[in-house]
């Protein structure tokens, strides 16, 4: 069976100042999620599910989704705030979703295939998907629970505007994922020196070199039920919290650290690209049309 192709759309993008998602990038008019749709159907992917929120539904069905109606398989699923394991219940003041762990279980009843996660306001290159498409063709028709990572060095991750959140990863030397740790509000300071801050709110230095997981995850159909039982586990923590939020990232270094699961981490040559901050928007604009030029992006509204 073709895998799916995951996307997390369901944020306004607060730092950007609006729904990013939709906005022009391309020389035709075309969003980065185009870009990421169209690579996703060239590597093979048979379907795309879109997690978005009910209040902007149509909008980004227009928009975006019914551009890819007659090319692939196009389904979508809805992020909730009160979307929670039985037992539980959204805390009096809290506005915002639970993050990506969140976004992840609103698919949970549209995807039963392998599939890959990405956000929709990153461009990951042509490279990310084709070995995500070839790690997933190796697999055999019996494995639900397999997992891996696409890898991108920390350097070319950084917003030259503003501070980034990243999951930092150390590997072993079998190149497999040995801990991921989200690091919030990394930033190139002054002196060259890339710093942020740890769960325990400690600020840290972190080479340029770390690999950084950008949310481009592979998983088993079963991941669902890991990612459920991972959930109500920080629920029962945090859940009280107006603000926490369940980061992917922690929950696969969860299931490595506890020995439920390995995951192989795929180094890709591609570039990529982020639409953090306004003032990111032309360096975006410019690296798209870098590449359309040199042909490896023909438009993929045409």
């Amino acid at each position: 069976m073709q895998p799916t192709l995951l996307v997390l759309a369901a944020g306004m993008g607060s730092r950007y100042g609006g729904l990013k998602q939709m906005d022009p990038m391309g020389p035709h008019g075309e969003t980065v999620l185009d870009y990421s749709v169209f690579d996703a159907i060239r590597a093979g992917f048979g379907k795309v599910v879109f997690v978005i929120r009910e209040d902007f539904a149509e909008a980004f069905k227009q928009g975006i989704g019914e551009r890819f109606v007659d090319r692939i398989a196009v389904d979508y699923a809805y992020q909730k705030l009160d979307d929670l394991p039985e037992g539980f219940s959204v805390p009096e003041g809290r506005q915002k979703p639970w993050g990506t762990s969140h976004a992840i279980r609103a698919a949970r009843n549209a995807i039963k295939e392998h599939f890959a996660v990405i956000n929709a306001d990153d461009f990951y290159g042509r490279d990310a998907y084709a070995r995500a498409a070839d790690f997933f063709s190796m697999l055999s028709g019996e494995t639900r629970d397999e997992l891996a990572m696409v890898g991108y060095p920390l350097a070319n991750t950084l917003s030259d505007y503003g501070r980034v959140n990243r999951g930092i990863c150390e590997l072993d030397g079998q190149s497999q994922l040995a801990s991921v740790e989200e690091i919030l509000d990394i930033e190139r300071e002054a002196d060259g020196t890339v710093r942020g801050t740890n769960a325990m709110g400690e600020k840290v230095e972190i080479p340029t070199t770390a690999v950084a997981s950008m949310n481009f995850w592979l998983f088993g159909p079963d991941f669902f039920e890991q990612l459920e039982k991972a959930f109500s586990e920080f629920l029962d923590k945090s859940g009280g919290e107006l603000k926490s939020e369940c980061y992917i990232p922690s929950v696969v270094d969860e299931l490595i650290q506890s020995g439920q699961s390995s995951c192989p981490v795929l180094p890709t040559s591609g570039r990529w690209f982020g639409v953090t901050y306004p003032e990111d928007k032309p360096h975006v604009v410019e690296a798209i049309k870098a590449l359309s030029v040199a042909g490896e992006y023909p438009s993929p509204l045409a």
